[in-house]
């Protein structure tokens, strides 16, 4: 039995007292009783068995329900309500179960809850193992105190290999209610299944359960107690999380699944104008100030976006494998280090492209930072950045696509900045000429200067090369002014 004492939750809840591919193919499975020498299960250690507990309380032992493919959905389990990603209720003989079901994830699959579990959580229990003879598999359980807004890992990931169900223990004491999700983090091929999820109250008595909850809306700043974050950050002290999109769509783009080529993606942290064609962003659009920036260690989970249609193509961090070019991000990471979930998600590979190492660790890198220094001087900036064109040239040479042909290589990659003074009326002080306008375009190659200043050009060079309407928000007569100068500006 693996047992953590809960740095996290208490480094994750300070409010707790210490809690502390593409396809969605359905897998065939028949119901099978455990055979004789199957090895044995780890009792649950209530000691109560599935078929005596309460409805609507803890353990969740996934026999009341079947989901026999692995498309995301919810389901009605004995203790409420679970979302599921990339993940199935199995009942084969080589699902490794204590009775007749067992989840099992595939990829970096998700099990979570869809309600809270009340307060005063002590003890959490779960049994895991490896999908029949297949490889090991890492797995992480994450929480949240805010109904399922952001979420904060608790305890180590935890490395499962072989068919035995071995329990793993998290003890602390949660103050506030808790949502919990489980995420498969390894996304290699092995399987994960997962069973007898526990939650007990300090009295020992099983945690009560919930109902179908409806998934909640995100928070314009989701923030976890105890979230590390840069020193004295409040939103009066360190700027505001304002609207990624306040300066309008680039591209018309809309969540429209017969436009593959112009899709939309709103998230927390970006929003994004898709093109499943080429297999990268158009463009790419965030606000940054003070409050996006924290201590969030950089997380490196790069990995398919659960939020695309099935019916687009999924590309995944090996579709860059051997290629030359670095998984280049539009959003930096660095640009969203609140907390661990928005850092998590600049690693989503639609806010990839396929970037020359030159362009991507010096030029683009330089000009991150620089654009992060002036946030910590006490600016904002609303950010687009996308890449047009066909072709360019890596490690390995030039190449026109990756992933046979299904990732396009942008001939040119581009970057607006709108920087000013942190307040608030934004697009009117920007139209009242109080912001700067830094538009830059660099070539898609190894030869790219490491001084990004030297490709700074208009942003009406770049709606012209890209067909885009950027700063649309803006009056036009603003827009015509503005979008017409080339910043001469200090870079240093």
């Amino acid at each position: 039995m693996r047992r953590f004492s809960l740095p996290l939750l208490s480094g994750l809840l300070l409010s707790l007292t210490a809690l502390g591919c593409s396809q969605n193919s359905r897998e065939t499975s028949r119901p099978t009783a455990p055979s004789a020498d199957a090895p044995p299960a780890i009792p649950v250690e209530t000691g109560a068995a599935a078929a005596a507990q309460s409805p609507g309380r803890f353990p969740e032992t996934f026999e009341a329900a079947e989901k026999g493919a692995y498309a995301t959905a919810d389901e009605n389990l004995t203790t409420g309500s679970w979302h599921f990603e990339d993940a199935l209720i199995g009942s084969s003989d080589e699902d490794h179960k204590n009775g007749q079901h067992a989840a099992r994830l595939r990829g970096q699959g998700r099990l979570r809850m869809n309600f809270d579990a009340p307060r005063g959580v002590q003890t959490i229990r779960i049994k895991s193992a490896t999908y029949g003879t297949d490889p090991a598999s890492t797995w992480e359980l994450w929480g949240s105190v805010d109904g399922g807004r952001s979420f904060r890992r608790i305890g180590q990931p935890v490395r499962v290999q072989g068919p035995r169900l071995l329990t793993t223990t998290f003890q602390g004491g949660a103050a506030s209610s808790l949502r919990l999700e489980i995420r498969k983090t390894d996304g290699g091929k092995g399987r994960l299944n997962i069973d007898d999820i526990a939650l007990e109250m300090a009295s020992g008595a099983a945690a009560a359960g919930g109902s179908v909850a409806s998934t909640p809306t995100p928070a314009p700043a989701p923030k976890l107690p105890g979230t590390p974050s840069a020193p004295a950050t409040t939103s009066q002290q360190a700027g505001q999380r304002d609207d990624n999109m306040a300066l309008g769509n680039p591209s018309g783009a809309t969540a429209n699944v017969n436009m593959p080529t112009n899709y939309l993606l709103v998230k927390p942290q970006f929003t994004i104008g898709y093109n499943a064609q080429r297999g990268t962003p158009t463009w790419v659009s965030w606000h940054l100030s003070r409050a996006w920036m924290g201590e969030a260690p950089r997380q490196d989970d790069f990995r398919p976006d659960p939020a695309l249609p099935r019916q687009f193509y999924q590309v995944t961090r090996n579709s860059y494998s051997g290629s030359g070019f670095d998984k280049g991000h539009n959003c930096p990471s660095a640009d969203r280090t609140t907390d661990l979930d928005d850092n998590s998600a600049t690693f989503l590979m639609t806010n990839m492209i396929p970037q020359a190492g030159n362009n991507n660790q010096r030029t683009w890198s330089s000009l991150e930072e620089w654009t992060r220094d002036q946030v910590r001087q006490g600016q904002e900036a609303y950010v687009i950045m996308g890449s047009y064109g066909k072709g360019g040239t890596g490690q390995n040479g030039r190449m026109t696509t990756l992933d046979q042909g299904r990732v396009t290589v942008p001939a040119r990659i581009w970057k607006v900045l709108v920087i000013l003074p942190e307040g608030s009326n934004d697009l009117q002080r920007i139209a009242a000429g109080q912001a700067r306008i830094v538009a830059v375009d660099t070539p898609n190659d190894q030869s790219v200067s490491p001084d990004w200043s030297r490709y700074r050009v208009s942003v009406d060079a770049i709606e012209e090369a890209s067909g885009l309407d950027l700063l649309s928000k803006l009056p036009l007569p603003v827009q015509d002014q503005l979008e017409a100068r080339i910043d001469a500006g200090p870079t240093r």
